[in-house]
């Protein structure tokens, strides 16, 4: 068989691919790839831009695997415990949890990764105070090369547990992951295009006066796409005094007008007409960021959080010190006036806190994420190059799943327990059964 990622840039041909039903189906595979001598890579929702999933061995695919295991809450705060298949896609969690009151405190812009993939590459959403997702699992299974299942948590085999909450996978299967979850609740968005200019300039207070902030910029203008989303109870409106009738209505207008029509349908034929006329991408994105209109609405967080994308690209994402981003994208903005290359793609800028995760791009350090696109129809190698020279300058580091060109000399320099992961990595696969060239790469 040809395996195929989302984005179309990384293929590769598994021995075979098995779908376990089960943890005993799981070791099973596990050991009898071991046994042939092959290695064995998963393979979650394929939104992994680097060749995380590839492999010429075994590829396991646990969507089989994405039943809620266990729920404990905690009576005074309405936070729980979430156990659930490692396999579970990231919309699945959201619909579980949201049937039983719960939520997850931040998310990605998209849901369609499984729980283990999201955070063991290192997924995360925007807002200084709320850390990716790997900064709320509680406990992992994960099954090593002999087919056994090791629990970790963070007082009960606490090194397997911190290099297996966001490692690639490169310490073994993750079999179940418990999250922390708390009470639901409901997001009021904002969203208003303004001059790039004036984002720079208040970035310190948007950053810190928003409980999740992030902008889209459009090379060569001046113009910003600002979404600036604030939590509250949820079944609310914030400010309006409108029910939760009207609320969801509002939210299912935006959900297809915005999403089906703007975002996903127009995005495409204007980047359709920027691959087949180059000259007219400057035009296009002019015109893109002056039709942005601004809107409001409260919906459910995880409806806030995700949205659809359907017009495919490449991405290129690096974390970079927060107090660095104005200059880092300065320094596009110049590159990109200085060469006219043809980007119809915006820019995306996100934030998080510092965090104790060791692989985690936000370890140590208050962090702004710069996210380059590129439609998947032109050419990115030049723009994702020069894009890393700038990053790599400002001591950034790159998004585990997204586009890259870093191996482990330069990733061991941005990584304080670097060492102590590949410690523990090589007790736990020792002959490399779950290693394939891209780990490899960038684990050494």
């Amino acid at each position: 068989m040809i395996w195929t990622n989302w984005a179309r840039n990384v293929s590769a041909a598994p021995v075979r691919q098995e779908q376990p039903a089960s943890e005993d189906e799981l070791s099973d595979a596990v050991r009898r790839a071991v046994k042939e001598g092959h290695t064995v890579r998963v393979v979650g929702g394929g939104h992994s831009f680097m060749p995380a999933a590839a492999t010429d061995g075994v590829q396991l695919n646990l969507d089989h695997l994405n039943a809620l295991h266990r729920l404990e809450r905690d009576a005074d705060t309405g936070h729980a415990l979430v156990t659930v298949g490692a396999g579970m896609r990231l919309h699945q969690l959201n619909q579980v949890l949201a049937e039983r009151g719960l939520a997850m405190q931040n998310l990605g812009d998209i849901d369609q990764q499984s729980i283990a993939g999201a955070i063991s590459t290192g997924t995360h959403g925007t807002g200084a105070r709320f850390g990716g997702l790997a900064t709320r699992v509680r406990a992992l299974t994960v099954m090593g090369p002999d087919g056994e299942v090791t629990r970790a948590t963070p007082t009960e085999r606490h090194d397997l547990f911190e290099a297996s909450r966001l490692g690639l996978g490169a310490t073994g299967v993750l079999s179940t992951v418990t999250i922390e979850a708390i009470p639901a609740f409901d997001l009021h968005a904002v969203e208003e295009p303004w001059p790039l200019d004036r984002v720079l300039e208040g970035l310190d207070d948007l950053v810190a006066d928003t409980d999740h902030f992030e902008f889209y910029w459009f090379p060569t203008t001046r113009r910003a796409l600002t979404l600036r989303n604030t939590r509250v109870d949820a079944g609310t409106s914030a400010g309006s005094g409108l029910g939760h009738r009207v609320r969801k209505v509002a939210g299912a207008a935006r959900s297809f007008l915005d999403e089906e029509v703007l975002s996903n349908g127009l995005f495409e034929t204007v980047n359709r007409i920027a691959t087949a006329v180059p000259a007219a991408t400057p035009t296009l994105n002019a015109v893109s960021a002056r039709a942005l209109s601004a809107r409001r609405y409260t919906a459910p967080s995880h409806e806030v959080y995700c949205t659809n994308r359907r017009v495919r690209f490449r991405e290129m994402e690096y974390a970079v010190p927060r107090a660095a981003v104005v200059e880092v994208l300065n320094e596009l903005d110049a590159w990109q006036r200085s060469t006219g290359e043809n980007v119809p793609f915006p820019v995306e800028v996100r934030f998080a806190p510092a965090d104790d995760v060791w692989l985690s791009t936000a370890y140590g350090r208050e962090t702004a994420y710069v996210a380059v696109h590129q439609y998947w129809r032109l050419p990115y190698a030049r723009y994702f190059d020069a894009a890393e020279q700038i990053f790599t300058a400002a001591g950034g580091r790159p998004h585990w799943g997204k586009m890259h060109s870093c191996d482990a000399d330069y990733l061991a320099g941005q990584y304080r327990r670097f060492p102590d992961f590949r410690r523990v990595r090589d007790a736990a696969d020792p002959e490399g059964v779950f290693a394939n060239p891209y780990t490899q790469r960038v684990f050494g």
